[in-house]
Order: C-alpha cells, then structure tokens, then sequence
C-alpha cells in the first residue's frame, strides 16, 4: 500500500480493530485476499443493477470473516449507486414469527438503510426527497403537473402486497412537502419504516389502511427495491448477518417458519420475482449444513442449497451457486493483513511507520509460540494485540519493539465465541 489514507478513514478502521470490531467503513484499506468471492459478488451487484433478484449465503467458521466480507460487499454495493441496508438476527429479529419479532428486523433494516452520501444509515429520508426532486425535473422538463408524475411512475407498485398504500403514502409526504407540513412527512417515514403500531392510527394520520407486520415486511421490502429504483439508485441490497440464530432457535417449528421464509426469498431470486432486490446472508457451517437444525433439515433448502460435489471433490471452487464458503486465512494472507494495518496506522506513509517490515514476520512467530495457527485464522484477538502494541510506540518514542514483544501477552478466547449469540466481533478482518 502507498497511497495518503485520510484521518477520517485511518481511525475508523483503527479503532474499530482496536475494539475489538469489524470496520464499517475503509474495509478496502485492509482487505487481503477473496479475489474470486469478490468477483461474485460483483456479478451480482451487476444483476441488481440490471433489475434482477440475487441472492447468497456466506458460509464461514467463527473467525473466518463473515461479517468483514459482508461490510465490504455493503461498501462496493454503495459505490455502484445501489441502495444498502444491513442487520443482525437476534432472538427478537427472525425472518418469520407472529409476536413481532419479524417486524423489528424490518424496522432494524429500515433505520440502517444507506447510500453513498449516507453510508452510515438513515437515509429513507434523503430516497423519498431524491424521488420528489427527480420527478419535479421531470415534470418541469415535459411541462406538466409534478403530482401527474408521481402518479404515473408509482403506478407500478400498486399491483404488488400493500402497493396502493405504499403509493398513497409517497404522495402525502410530496403534498406535505408542498405546504410544509413537517407532522404529515414525518408520519410518511415512519410509516415507510415500520414504526406505526396501529391501523387505526395510520388510517387517521395518513388515510391508509394497513401497516407494515410480522407477515408483510418481506413484501414491503419487494416495495421498496422497486421505490429507490423509481428514485433513480441502481437498487437494493439487504445484508444479514447471525444467521446462525435461526439454528439456535429451540423450537422447531419456529426453525422450519424462519427456514421457510429464507425458500421463498430465494425462490423470488432465482426466479426473478424481486426486481432490483439482493439479499447477502452470513452463517456458520453448521446453520448451512447440519440435518437436524440448519438450513438442511428443510429439505426444500437442501436440494437447492447442495454443494457442487465435482468442485468438492477435486478441491476446486464453484461460485456460480448461492453459497460462498470463506477458507480461513492463510499465514501469508495474514502478513499481509499486518502490512496493511501497518500502514493504514501511519495514514498510508511508509516513512511514519512505527515498526520495520520486519517486525511483522517477528510478531508472528511470537503469537504463534502462544496461540500456535489459529492465530491467523481467527485473528480478532491478535489483531487488537498487534494495534496495541503500535499504540505504545506511538506514545512511547523510545520504546523498543522487539522487548515489547517479549512482554506482549495475548488472551486466549477458548471457544467462548461458539457461545455467543450476536457477535459483531467474530469475523474480525478474516479477509
């Protein structure tokens, strides 16, 4: 790496690691590796674009870099102009339940959508304002009524699953926009993002008859690739990660709804039912393949979801299919990783690093003698450690690196992670 890293990007990707997270941004910075699951994920990105259905389930062990390839697909999804959201699945966020559950992951998803100006999330506000602003040019270029516009192009949602109210919503906030009702385009949003509790309420405030519940969120997310798409962004991607909760799940009737819900999401993909919509699911092996709780005790998802057995069986990689599996890292993919972190941590200058290329090959053997090879392939722990001990440089001018390392102590997790139900940390820049 040899190029200036803003300050901005530099501690967002340092602190981030150094708490122990994965970055939600400048994960390009730091990124070894994937180059053949990046290409397919490009592919995909391209058939959103093109206004197709996608779908795939990156499959990896704890540490292998799920969520960090999943932040980094969210990022390159962005600068492709598609619309992005993201969110965890959590005991009281499923993909199908009848206590609310589902609606709070649509909610979780609504809050968090992005684009490229907003990558950080809540920019349903800014959507609906870029589709107004687009059809006033429209309008103004054709020499006709802005609301005639916005009639004709949210005319093909109507046909779908609360269409007519999601269409009747939009014109509220334009005529809010109109007389500066800031009440009535604050009703709109939130009715767009799931936060209405009542009918009646909705009914009252914005003449509508339905809401967003545990049993349509799936259809309003259909609505609302077709909506960003009318607004003039190429599409809509919609990244979940703790898939592995729904293999945890002690009911199995509440396992085979939510794995029943996952088919019919991957049905609409593969069939071409989402317009513009892709989804991107992180999981561990055993939710992929265990027979008794995964996604393979449902035999509709077993069928669909089998590995290529010719590429299994030579060793090779088949990434045409709806699975990717991440391989964990490779000593020399991990070298690479410190290198990059090396630099990122000197704002991409090789003349302000704190420690000599050769510190790097040193700092691995140390951690090997603690952790032996796991290190680099579950290396959130030692990933905190190694930026730890540039912090100290840092602050330390006449510290020597090489009795630092001799006095670095790693902790070991032994296998508390297994355990965990969200772990926004596990997959620590696997990649």
């Amino acid at each position: 790496m040899n190029m200036a890293v803003k300050p901005k990007d530099r501690d967002a990707v340092i602190q981030s690691l150094r708490a122990g997270v994965v970055p939600r941004t400048g994960q390009h910075l730091i990124q070894v590796g994937r180059k053949l699951e990046i290409e397919a994920m490009l592919q995909d990105i391209q058939r959103i674009t093109g206004g197709g259905g996608s779908i795939r389930f990156i499959i990896g062990e704890y540490g292998a870099g799920k969520t960090f390839f999943l932040n980094l697909t969210r990022a390159i999804a962005m600068e492709k102009g598609i619309v992005t959201t993201t969110a965890d699945l959590t005991p009281d966020k499923r993909l199908h339940a009848t206590a609310g559950y589902a609606k709070s992951l649509y909610m979780e998803l609504m809050r968090n959508v992005a684009t490229r100006t907003k990558p950080e999330g809540g920019a349903m506000t800014a959507i609906v304002e870029r589709f107004i602003s687009s059809s006033q040019a429209e309008a103004k270029e054709a020499g006709i009524d802005v609301t005639a516009v916005i009639e004709k192009k949210l005319q093909s949602l109507k046909e779908l699953v609360n269409g007519y109210d999601f269409a009747e919503v939009i014109k509220v906030y334009w005529e809010a926009s109109n007389t500066d009702n800031e009440v009535k385009k604050n009703d709109a949003v939130r009715w767009l993002r799931g936060e209405w509790t009542t009918k009646t309420d909705a009914r009252k405030a914005l003449g509508v008859r339905t809401i967003v519940d545990d049993s349509t969120w799936y259809d309003q997310l259909k609505l609302f690739a077709r909506f960003v798409r009318l607004a003039g962004y190429s599409g809509f991607m919609v990244c979940l990660d703790e898939m592995v909760n729904i293999y945890k799940l002690a009911n199995k009737q509440a396992r085979s709804s939510n794995y029943e819900q996952i088919l019919r999401i991957l049905n609409d993909s593969l069939q071409g039912n989402a317009v513009g919509l892709g989804f991107v699911m992180g999981g561990t092996p055993d939710f992929h393949l265990d027979t008794r709780r995964g996604m393979f005790s449902y035999d509709a998802l077993r069928r669909r979801l089998s590995e290529n057995s010719f590429a299994k069986q030579q060793g090779l990689v088949d990434f045409s299919g709806p699975i990717i599996r991440l391989s964990s890292l490779t000593r020399e993919d991990f070298f690479v990783l410190l290198e990059n972190v090396r630099i990122v941590y000197a704002y991409g200058d090789e003349g302000k690093t704190l420690i000599p290329p050769e510190a790097l090959e040193a700092f691995m053997n140390h951690c090997e003698r603690q952790l032996g090879h796991e290190y680099f392939r579950t290396p959130g722990t030692t990933i905190t450690a190694f930026i730890n001990l540039l912090a100290v440089l840092e602050q330390n001018k006449g510290a020597d690196w090489k009795k630092l390392l001799g006095k670095i102590e790693i902790e070991r997790d032994t296998g508390a992670k297994h355990d965990m139900i969200t772990a926004d940390d596990e997959d620590l820049v696997a990649v």
